[in-house]
């Protein structure tokens, strides 16, 4: 089976956040199934910087009023077609923002011409090489299958991944005109939403199947509080969505042969961690004793729950742990972690942005990793964490929910305990988790029982892509 996808990051060429792990990871995990994936994605300066002995497949002379050129390329095991459109993508700043902050003003311009670039491909345009599916992932290639159901074009089945529906692509009316779709596509039915454009709206509708990044994620969004307004099109397509939980990449997120850590180790060597755990210590300036890291990996925002995390700092340390904070997002949020850092020198460490081989050593070398999300359509860090033997403390929604088993009483005389799940997702919720995390690691035995325990937990693809695979071949059998 081919299988196009379509995505606007792929780890490790372009990444902002968990979509660009699954693109990156979940083609590979799929050739086992007999599913020869390519992947279509913008040719960003790092991407084109990055690809090695690109091939031009196909040229765009009008691509919505630029010109393109598609190129294929091979890296890190993943086939690539490259959108090198450079009044699209040829810019210093990130994917979806300036170098100030601030969303490019044609945002809806640069990734409908990826999505049309796709729906053009998946008609056939690309030379020996016709998918048989469609995949795309989040707004920004979720015009895709808006373009196969209303350009003259074959329309083929099509799935649509929503990662995380708070991020919907929603655009004034005023842009319809240059999507250059029928007027009949500015409908209920199509990309209409409450006057605007909305491109996952689109999407929604017209993809043939929906996917969610975790099973409870997908319950969830059938609700007003999480749905983000889109609850109602999701239930009138409640038959097609599917909730399958992602998984990791287990050779690059591997305790055992990761170079990215300062010692390796595995589950009957946890005391190696202890080389790991002296390097965290440095970096962030913490006091060298025996009481517990916590440590957070994550996007400074409200949905991360950083705010609750900031208002009992204080309490973490008049208990005796230490926190070491990795991350970038909102400005008060990271001055609010900046101003505990200074209160509680030695116990609490900021280090700002994003810093991948940072992120490896913290999972390596901290005891615990908190992750206090107000909603999590499926999460990476918690697995991360099970892999690392870095316990996870996580709230208890979405995909939080599904791969975390709480160190309930019952769980704990099981000996199947990973984690530690709280709600209802408050400060006093999180301070209560944190409190009950601190009286585990009083008792050696039972913090490594469950850090074994979490380090057997099956976190890869394996499972996900055998449901994937399973999936698209139900709807290229009865043609979508």
């Amino acid at each position: 089976m081919k299988v196009l996808s379509v995505s606007s990051e792929v780890f490790p060429l372009i990444k902002t956040g968990g979509l660009a792990d699954v693109a990156g990871a979940l083609p590979i995990a799929l050739k086992p199934y007999g599913v020869e994936t390519k992947t279509l994605i913008p040719g960003y300066p790092a991407v084109m910087k990055a690809i090695r002995n690109p091939v031009a497949c196909l040229e765009f002379s009008d691509l919505l009023g630029e010109k393109a050129t598609v190129f294929e390329a091979e890296h890190d095991g993943v086939s690539l077609l490259v959108l090198d459109a450079p009044a699209y993508y040829n810019r210093s700043g990130g994917p979806y923002v300036d170098a100030t902050g601030k969303d490019y003003p044609d945002n809806w311009q640069r990734f409908a011409a990826l999505s049309l670039a796709g729906a053009e491909i998946a008609a056939g345009l690309l030379p020996n090489w016709r998918p048989d599916l469609v995949h795309v992932h989040d707004w920004q290639s979720a015009m895709v299958p808006v373009y196969m159901r209303y350009y003259p074009t074959p329309e083929l089945p099509s799935v649509l991944t929503v990662h995380n529906i708070a991020f919907q692509g929603q655009f004034g009316s005023d842009i319809f005109p240059g999507l250059r779709l029928p007027p009949h596509a500015f409908s209920m039915e199509g990309i209409e939403y409450y006057g605007d454009v909305g491109f996952l709206k689109g999407g929604l509708q017209t993809a043939h199947a929906l996917t969610t990044v975790s099973p409870s994620y997908a319950e969830e969004i059938l609700t007003p509080e999480f749905g983000m307004g889109l609850e109602g099109v999701i239930a009138s397509r409640a038959n097609s969505l599917h909730g399958i939980v992602n998984g990791i990449d287990d050779g690059i997120w591997n305790p055992e042969t990761d170079p990215m850590i300062a010692q390796t180790y595995g589950a009957t060597t946890l005391k190696d961690r202890a080389a790991n755990r002296k390097l965290v210590i440095e970096h962030f300036g913490l006091d060298n004793d025996d009481g517990p890291i916590f440590c957070v990996v994550s996007r400074l925002t409200w949905q991360k729950g950083m705010d609750l995390l900031a208002r009992i700092s204080s309490d973490i340390v008049r208990m005796g742990g230490k926190l070491a904070i990795l991350g970038a997002g909102d400005a008060a949020l990271e001055g609010a972690l900046f101003s505990a850092a200074g209160r509680h020198r030695g116990r609490v460490g900021v280090s700002a942005g994003y810093n991948e081989p940072m992120s490896h050593l913290m999972q390596a070398g901290c005891d615990a990793i908190i992750i206090p999300s107000r909603f999590e359509p499926c999460g990476l860090t918690q697995l991360y964490g099970l892999r690392y033997g870095c316990l996870p403390i996580v709230a208890r929604t979405g995909g939080l929910n599904d791969t975390i088993i709480d160190a309930n009483h019952a769980a704990l005389q099981a000996k199947v305990a990973t984690g530690i799940q709280f709600s209802p997702i408050t400060a006093d919720g999180l301070l209560q988790a944190v409190r009950r995390a601190m009286h585990l690691f009083q008792d050696r035995k039972v913090w490594t029982q469950m850090q074994k325990q979490g380090m057997k937990s099956d976190v890869s693809w394996g499972k996900s892509a055998e449901r994937y695979a399973a999936l698209y071949s139900s709807l290229v059998s009865r043609g979508a």
